[in-house]
Order: structure tokens, then C-alpha cells, then sequence
């Protein structure tokens, strides 16, 4: 069995910084490191019309926005397969089945599935779907025989349901499918970035996020009005690193060749820092620096997304393309799959000739 990545996103709008750190930098890395059998990407369009039912326009018009974040971030249709979830129906197949291997109360236990649904305030009124997404989930990872799956720290509970899905499937019938394993961001500060007003989570419908195709001038206006230290309120003051979003995302995303570049009076960001908590440094210095070092990040990607807005029908045949080498590979695992369970009828022809020899008798 070779070593195989299986990672996506819900299209429900624009990729954005947080995407970028928690996975999508990640995944370009990979693809390009050549360590893996195969990679595939996918747009989680079913998970996202799990709360979106009522208005699926909204999905259909961002699978291309994410289609052209991916692109332009790096991922290659010659290195990756990047497909549409809903495309593939036998991950609806498998879902089914996975469904009768766990318990309601058992979903109802994922840490992620409560915080979902209370940021969502679904606690009196649940759709079915979306209350099922982890075993949706657990098919998308395990149709693909996945061992890797690049994620952010919060989808931790949902990968540990794939695994004892896994392992329940593979005791009641027979080794089929494969337990993956979670891989994290390097950086520990990336796994969780905050929104740009120091909430938790980076969230679209927070409106706190710098998106991957943000102007400059879009990013400096976020950027400019972060969340920092509240008691900084002299340049002269010390100041908290702590909750300071501003060192979250440097943390995240500066280097020390950014500061030899861009602000050679310090050698890299723990001086910086030890400069912030004695006092002397004002606040908008370091926005301005970390200003500087998102945008030399994020304008290769807007030159690379104005050159692929050019040709959007070849969008979509990339993803065509994608989506077709994806199901064939979703086919065999369903071949697999459906003879574990004794559910293969028609290609059992074992199972016929006694069938025949019974009603002779």
C-alpha cells in the first residue's frame, strides 16, 4: 500500500490566511517534495450544502473561487488531483454504510461537532447532514485509502472518528480500509490562526479574515486595524505579547530573512518581542512590518490568479479531469468495499452456482 494524502476545503468562499497556514502551504510543500504515492485535493461541496441547503448558488460560484485559490497558491493538476466532492458518488455509498457502524451518541461526543453546531446555533433545530459530516468525512479519507491527512489542530476529534471507523469496518467484515494519521501544521501558532479582531478562529462569517486574494490595499486596511495589546496605549508602555494578534501572525508567517530584508534593527522576532515588553515600540510599527511580510507572501498568488481568471473554462477542465482519475480510484475501493460486505451480487459467482444448486435439489 503506497502513502497517500487526501485533504480539502468546503467552498463556501475565498481561501484565507487561515486555509493558507493551517494546510494549504503545507500541501504545496508536499506535492513538491515527491515523498507521496498520491495527493488528492477535493472542494467538500456536499459538507458545505450541509448548511447551506437553502442556498447552493453560493456553493456553485465558490468552487471556482477555491478552484483559483488552490492554483494560485501552488498546487499542480500534474502533481495533485484536485476533484468536486459531489462528483464522486460513491462517497455517498460508503457514507451510507459507515453510518451503521457508529452511534448517534458517540457523533454527538465530537469536541468539533458541539463547537460547529453552537457557532452555527443549530442545539434546537440539527440538520441531519450536517449533523452526520463526520462519517462524510471518514468516507472522503477512507475511499481514497488516505494514511495522511493534513489539517489544523481542530479537526483532530473528526480524524480520530475516521480511525474507529476504520478499525469497526475492517473487524465486522475485513481489512479493507485504511487508518490515517493527522499530520499538523509545522508551526504550532499556524494551527489555530485567530481572526484579524483576536477571536478565536478565523471565520468568513466572523468577517475577521485576510483573504488569499485580497489587494494590498485590502490587506493594510485589516492589517492596520488588528486586535492588540488594549493596555498598550503609549508607545513608552510595555506591552503583551500574549493574545496580541499582531505577533500571532508574525509568529505564523515571518522569518528572519524578513527581518534582515525589511527591519534589520532586529535579528529576528524574539527580539522583536523582548523590544514590545520592555516599551519603546509602538504598536503601528509592527503592523507596517507585518504588512509588508503578508503581501510578499500573497502577491505572487494575485499575479497567479489574475493570469488563471483569463482562461476559466480551462479552470473547469482541470477539475473535470481531476474528478474523473478520482472516481476510478473511488470505484476499485467500492469493488473492495462491497465484497467485504457480501453485498457484491452480481460479480458473485460463487454465490450464484449454489444459489442454482440449492433450488435443484
Amino acid at each position: 500500500m503506497g502513502k497517500i494524502i487526501l485533504t480539502g476545503d468546503r467552498p463556501t468562499g475565498k481561501l484565507h490566511l487561515g486555509h493558507y497556514v493551517g494546510s494549504l502551504r503545507r500541501r504545496v510543500e508536499l506535492q513538491n517534495e515527491g515523498n507521496y504515492d498520491r495527493m488528492f485535493v477535493f472542494m467538500a461541496d456536499v459538507q458545505a450544502l450541509t448548511d447551506n441547503a437553502d442556498n447552493p448558488e453560493k456553493i456553485r460560484q465558490n468552487i471556482l473561487e477555491v478552484a483559483l485559490d488552490y492554483l494560485a497558491a501552488g498546487l499542480d493538476p500534474q502533481k495533485c488531483t484536485l476533484f468536486i466532492q459531489s462528483q464522486i458518488p460513491e462517497l455517498a455509498e460508503l457514507t451510507t454504510y459507515l453510518m451503521n457502524l457508529i452511534t448517534v451518541s458517540r457523533v454527538q461526543r465530537n469536541p468539533t461537532v458541539k463547537t460547529e453546531i453552537k457557532l452555527r446555533n443549530f442545539e434546537a433545530n440539527i440538520p441531519l447532514g450536517f449533523f452526520c459530516y463526520p462519517v462524510s468525512q471518514a468516507a472522503d479519507i477512507t475511499l481514497f485509502k488516505a494514511t495522511t491527512v493534513p489539517a489544523g489542530e481542530d479537526q483532530e476529534p473528526m480524524i480520530e472518528v475516521t480511525r474507529e471507523l476504520v478499525r469497526r469496518f475492517n473487524s465486522v467484515y475485513c481489512d479493507v480500509l485504511v487508518e490515517p494519521e493527522i499530520m499538523l501544521p509545522e508551526n504550532a501558532t499556524a494551527r489555530r490562526l485567530p481572526g484579524t479582531d483576536g477571536k478565536e478562529k478565523m471565520s468568513k462569517s466572523l468577517g475577521n479574515c485576510i483573504y488569499l486574494s485580497d489587494s494590498a490595499d485590502e490587506v493594510w486596511q485589516k492589517v492596520r486595524s488588528m486586535y492588540t495589546d488594549p493596555d498598550h496605549l503609549r508607545v513608552d508602555d510595555p506591552g503583551k505579547i500574549e493574545g496580541n494578534t499582531v505577533f500571532t501572525y508574525l509568529d505564523a508567517f515571518s522569518t528572519e530573512k524578513d527581518f534582515a530584508d525589511y527591519w534589520p534593527e532586529y535579528k529576528n522576532l524574539d527580539e522583536l518581542k523582548d523590544h514590545y515588553r520592555r516599551g519603546g515600540l509602538g504598536d503601528m510599527k509592527c503592523k507596517k512590518f507585518l504588512n509588508t511580510v503578508l503581501n510578499n507572501i500573497l502577491e505572487p498568488m494575485r499575479q497567479r490568479r489574475h493570469e488563471l481568471e483569463q482562461d476559466i473554462p480551462e479552470i473547469y477542465n482541470i477539475l473535470r479531469r481531476g474528478t474523473e482519475q478520482a472516481r476510478e480510484v473511488a470505484a476499485q475501493t467500492m469493488h473492495e468495499v462491497r465484497h467485504a460486505m457480501r453485498i457484491d451480487y452480481f460479480d458473485d459467482a460463487e454465490l450464484i452456482r449454489q444459489q442454482s444448486e440449492k433450488y435443484k435439489k
